[in-house]
């Protein structure tokens, strides 16, 4: 699974023609940005009046965003108190989270969300106060059964280091900055890793 994610900005049509171009190799796109609601409304209808398709949007966090643009998925930060509720009360919606540590994988386990996103695995450019998770405290979270998508400085050299088990890769410059070809070979090197 390979799983872009919008970088923490204003979106525009820039951001369109990228993840328009890209589409064909990634599996979903988590929109995340500190937009108004009004404007991300818009910008996810202008996206996929472009030719990305819905199913493979994931709005983070806002159900305005999910109920006005008829979406399918929304993926939550693994604090949020609504994740339980909102899963019961809407077994339709694809829900996935975001994980740092054992607990909240098993608690996205116990919830049977979709996947969760795990990190930070490699040294990355938007946490750089943060140290990576250790070897150890991945190879605990690598055993449990939820689909486990890798997060976090991951790229074509990194690649090669990362640890069996992982269902998925994520990432925020690797989508938004590479062009189709290094993507497209990103896909093929991830074919070698499972």
């Amino acid at each position: 699974m390979f799983i872009a994610i919008t970088q923490y900005k204003y979106l525009n049509a820039v951001e369109i023609k990228q993840y328009i171009k890209i589409e064909q190799f990634i599996d979903y796109l988590i929109i995340r940005t500190p937009m108004e609601t009004a404007e991300l409304i818009d910008w996810v209808h202008l996206l996929n009046q472009s030719g990305f398709p819905k199913s493979k949007i994931i709005i983070h966090d806002n159900l305005t965003v999910l109920t006005r643009c008829k979406l399918r998925a929304i993926h939550f930060k693994e604090k949020d108190e609504r994740i339980a509720d909102f899963k019961y009360n809407h077994p339709d919606i694809q829900v996935s989270m975001s994980t740092h540590d054992t607990k909240h994988i098993a608690q996205a386990e116990a919830l049977q969300l979709e996947f969760v996103l795990y990190g930070h695995i490699f040294k990355t450019n938007s946490k750089p106060n943060q140290h990576p998770r250790t070897e150890n405290e991945i190879n605990k979270a690598l055993k449990f059964n939820i689909p486990i998508i890798a997060l976090g400085g991951i790229n074509t050299q990194t690649l090669k280091e990362l640890p069996n088990g992982f269902k998925g890769i994520a990432g925020i410059s690797i989508f938004a900055q590479q062009n189709v070809n290094e993507i497209k070979q990103l896909k093929e090197d991830w074919k070698t890793y499972v």
